[in-house]
């Protein structure tokens, strides 16, 4: 009965029965399957990865010298705010949640294909429209009072590109919530036969908390998105000071959704990085449940520590002290997961591939991000360091840091199951050592230049920090050049690249037992769970992994 199965699955199409030369149409089509989307968004995101990060050389090269000498300030101001909505709202939110958690959470539960398969593709397809309306803000004036967008100056700083700031947001904003209504549909509803909530993947715990998050948070930012727009172009008086409104209100607004942004943004990393340490490290994760049930106090402090973002608001000096205590709490559930994926690699088998370099990348530099996240929790010191360099260089520490290094090391791991084929490990090592070399040299000097006092979001300084700013444009430079053996390698390894077995890393999760890339609908039959995903160095694990593809599945029939 076993070796049937499997012969069926040998012989299942990769792709269902659209195979042959016009097979990349679907790709470019309105398709409702979950990989096909996944894979969507994952192109789409990366894209746009490119033209942030394009900006952000752009803007280094301005800082490189003190003197305003490469754009004109109104350029300037247009660059960094369109770079960082990019980087936000087009790159890692959708990448994050949007193409992993696509491709991999059917797979990951057993189930065929999304709650909502069409849903699922509308909120794709709002994504690209909303990345190009925002990018056409160039001919018209781009928006430049920051990713922020506080009023009052951007009541008054290019009114039109700041209306399609505001137009393309609330477009992303929606894909997102959409998203999030199927994430958590699916994953409450549609697991395999067996497989509990305390038996599920890690990555399905983190996308679950991560969407509870999306579904809280950003209809409040649609709200405030709406009301700044009816000051901008009607002319209330919502949070537009010489009418008597008040743009603290819209701070509070914005930040309630745009703090838990950050843990909607890392929250499905953590999972993917639960994912792949064991597998690299030939161990069970360490502390289930701890990993699992942090993500959700990570998630509900993550939306009662937004004020901390205004310490320098004439925030009550009683507030001040409840934000900064749960700023700092915060940190334990953080903590719980570090401390897990540390004692996960502890005494493992460790095979330094490129997914597993940048998921080590991932915790060191998350770590120094958190790190700096802490201190700046404390009000007299952020304080000090408020809207300088430091936080700049917080922030990229966390969001780059943390979660490119986690989507990185996301594409190397299952990019066999997606395309079939194996990413060439010799350029993935060389991409590694750029991008973490380029990052710290870009970003570690950006602290003491915060420091001393270097304000962010200007083009001209004190010419006594110009050698800093020179260090960190030449790491700009040099991140810029780490995405070239990487582009090479996923092109090259998609037409050339060696052929990828169903289960090249040995796992243990349902992904590892179909075919690679899967077959249309998944599973040539149900899956149902036999075993924990995380149960290295068992005997059983070692049968499954030795079998091949659909063992779990033909095991159950048989039973």
């Amino acid at each position: 009965m076993t070796q049937t199965l499997q012969e069926e699955a040998t012989n299942t199409p990769a792709h269902g029965a659209t195979e042959g030369k016009r097979e990349w149409l679907k790709y470019i089509s309105f398709s409702t399957d979950h990989k096909v989307i996944g894979i969507q968004y994952l192109v789409t995101s990366f894209i746009f990865y490119l033209v942030g990060g394009f900006l952000a050389t752009l803007v280094r090269t301005e800082l490189a010298t003190p003197q305003s000498d490469f754009v004109s300030p109104d350029l300037y101001n247009g660059l960094f705010t369109v770079h960082a909505t990019v980087m936000i709202f087009l790159w890692i939110v959708p990448a994050a949640t949007g193409a992993f958690g696509n491709y991999l959470i059917p797979l990951l539960i057993g189930a065929r294909d999304m709650a909502f398969p069409k849903l699922n593709a509308v909120a794709f397809w709002m994504i690209p429209p909303g990345g190009i309306l925002l990018m056409s803000s160039f001919f018209f004036g781009a928006p430049g009072s920051g990713w922020t967008s506080y009023p009052p100056l951007s009541l008054v700083y290019n009114k039109v590109g700041e209306a399609i700031w505001i137009l393309s947001v609330l477009i992303l904003g929606t894909s997102s919530i959409l998203g999030a209504v199927n994430f958590i549909v699916t994953i409450l509803k549609m697991r395999a036969p067996g497989m509990v909530l305390n038996s599920m993947p890690l990555f399905c715990w983190a996308m679950l908390a991560a969407s509870c998050l999306i579904l809280l948070g950003t209809p409040v930012l649609a709200g405030a998105l709406i009301l700044l727009g009816f000051d901008l172009i009607v002319g209330t008086a919502f949070f537009n000071p010489t009418g008597g409104g008040d743009p603290v209100v819209y701070q509070h607004m914005f930040w309630f959704y745009s703090h838990p942004a950050v843990y909607i943004m890392i929250l499905p990393v953590f999972g993917l990085i639960s994912e792949i340490l064991p597998v690299h490290s030939r161990k069970p994760i360490f502390g289930y449940k701890a990993i699992a049930y942090s993500s959700f106090a990570i998630s509900f402090l993550g939306l009662i520590v937004w004020a901390h973002h205004m310490f320098t608001s004439g925030t009550p000096p009683w507030l001040r002290m409840f934000f900064m205590i749960n700023t700092m709490i915060i940190a334990v559930p953080t903590g719980i997961k570090v401390f897990s994926w540390l004692a996960t690699i502890w005494g493992g088998k460790l095979r330094l591939n490129s997914a597993m370099l940048f998921a080590m990348g991932f915790i060191s530099m998350f770590v120094i991000g958190g790190i700096s996240g802490v201190m700046v929790a404390a009000v007299p010191f952020d304080i000090h360091v408020h809207d300088t360099y430091f936080i700049v260089a917080h922030l990229h520490y966390v969001l780059f840091g943390g979660s490119v290094f986690g989507l990185y090391a996301g594409i190397y791991h299952w990019f066999p199951k997606m395309s079939g084929r194996m990413m060439n490990e010799t350029l993935g090592r060389v991409h590694f050592i750029l991008t973490l070399v380029g990052f710290n040299l870009c970003f570690l000097p950006m602290h003491k230049l915060g420091l001393e006092g270097m304000n962010r979001r200007i083009a001209e300084y004190d010419p006594k920090f110009a050698t800093l700013n020179l260090v960190c444009s030449i790491g700009a430079y040099l991140l810029a050049v780490s995405t070239f053996p990487f582009i090479f390698n996923a092109l090259w390894s998609i037409f050339k690249g060696e052929k990828a077995p169903s289960n090249p890393w040995g796992g243990l999760t349902f992904e590892w037992q179909t075919t690679s890339p899967p077959p249309h609908e998944n599973f040539a039959i149900d899956p149902m769970l036999l075993i924990a995903p995380y149960e290295y160095g068992t005997e059983k694990a070692k049968e499954i992994i030795q079998a091949g593809p659909f063992l779990a599945t033909a095991a159950a029939t048989e039973a």
